[in-house]
């Protein structure tokens, strides 16, 4: 068992040069005690990694699932899922973070094996695994947790969440049901707008699911504060942004986030974006990233490719100018539909509602430099922008037509 204790171990180099030796060695299965020893070893030091290294060192199960598919594949994702709904099981359900609980679900995670010291044998037959690919998956994937770097702690680690107060939601339990109700008509209203072909017809159902959702983020924080039972605190979720064109994405998301009292900061070379807030507001600025992500790629795409007039190419000029320009306009329209919606809200008699967000703003800023205590701000200077694509990009956030609405609006796609 030595030799997977140190594949464990991030700190010796010759871990990873003798990795295939090592897997040649532990997938002989000609004795079957030593086989089920590997498999339970296998097990129990995954469980291990996660509890003393993962969590304490802020990654979170959605955040191990989208590195596990970067790095290493479909099969590594699925085992690290597995893996993760293994360990939570040691703690109770009420003391671990609401998010975390929606990331499981998000991520199907449940225990379908009968047993943990027969979980790397009943992988092959769920999967259609050889044992050797199994115990291949297993020993990469422990290595891959053994190396991640330390991010920043988001939320309670497991264990600490404190148990669910009276009228808070059950964790598992994405939303009331009211709220859940609410969540599927903006939804069908974003699936609309991604879909139709008709730009006005777009800008309708945008603008519909932002003011529906506006009215309901200003109307929560409204009842929180007179019911006395503001004790919501700020947070963090990451949200992927993936190549091709990852720095005007993370633009694109920055914008959203801060037209919804939210903050943004990207992790380049981790392919995410930490976003912090209310986790209304957090949500919804998930929704509305991947929504307008998905629009703007539609229209950069009917754009078509573009050539030089040498005839090369500047297609991958023009649609990093073009996103980065629908990024900017598209922050400048949903900061003042943000606006408006405060202004309606205050002027229909909510007398309390700046200084509750001033109240909130002000939290989350103190919860950015609390995560973030060494962050700068930092700016890109758009040196040699193609010029066609950001008058493009810039006429396709004013088609996105969020004018009349009041808050902001849903989705993401990273094409």
């Amino acid at each position: 068992m030595a030799a997977i204790e140190r594949l464990g171990c991030a700190e010796h180099e010759e871990c990873q040069a003798a990795a295939e030796q090592i897997i040649a060695q532990l997938t002989q299965a000609d004795d079957e005690g030593w086989a089920h020893a590997v498999d339970a070893a296998l097990f129990a030091l995954h469980l291990d990694v996660l509890e003393r290294k993962c969590w304490p060192q802020g990654w979170q199960p959605a955040d191990l699932a989208r590195t596990a598919t970067r790095e290493l594949g479909a099969a590594a994702r699925r085992c690290v899922t597995d893996l993760m709904v293994a360990q939570l099981r040691a703690y109770p359900a009420s003391s671990i973070d609401e998010v975390w609980h929606d990331q499981l679900a998000d991520l199907d995670a449940k225990v379908w094996w009968a047993a943990d010291a027969d979980y790397v044998r009943e992988l092959g037959a769920e999967h259609g695994l050889g044992r050797a690919e199994a115990i291949d998956t297993l020993v990469r994937l422990l290595n891959l947790l053994a190396q991640l770097p330390r991010l920043e702690v988001l939320t309670a680690l497991p264990g600490q969440a404190r148990a669910a107060a009276a009228g808070r939601r059950v964790p598992g339990a994405r939303s009331a049901p009211g709220e859940e109700k609410l969540l599927a008509r903006v939804r069908a209203l974003l699936a609309k707008a991604e879909s139709t072909t008709f730009e006005a017809e777009a800008d309708t159902f945008t603008a519909a699911a932002q003011a529906m959702m506006a009215r309901h983020n200003i109307d929560e924080a409204l009842l929180h504060r007179h019911d006395g039972q503001d004790d919501d605190r700020p947070s963090g979720i990451r949200l992927a942004v993936d190549n091709p064109y990852p720095e005007p994405k993370a633009i694109l998301l920055q914008q959203i986030a801060e037209a919804n009292r939210c903050r943004a900061v990207w992790s380049r070379h981790l392919g995410f974006t930490t976003v912090l807030g209310y986790r209304a507001d957090t949500a919804w600025v998930e929704l509305l990233y991947t929504s307008l992500l998905v629009q703007a790629t539609t229209a950069m795409t009917k754009a078509g490719s573009k050539t030089t007039r040498h005839g090369t190419s500047r297609t991958r000029a023009f649609r990093s100018a073009f996103l980065e320009s629908f990024a900017v306009r598209i922050g400048e329209r949903l900061r003042q539909a943000t606006q408006e919606a405060e202004t309606e809200a205050a002027e229909a008699g909510a007398r309390d509602l700046l200084p509750v967000l001033a109240d909130r703003s002000k939290a989350v800023d103190e919860e950015l430099f609390r995560v973030f205590p060494q962050m700068t701000n930092t700016r890109r200077e758009s040196w040699n922008i193609d010029n066609e694509g950001w008058s493009a990009g810039r006429t396709a956030a004013d088609l996105a037509d969020l004018a009349h609405s009041k808050a902001v609006d849903s989705g993401a796609a990273n094409r």
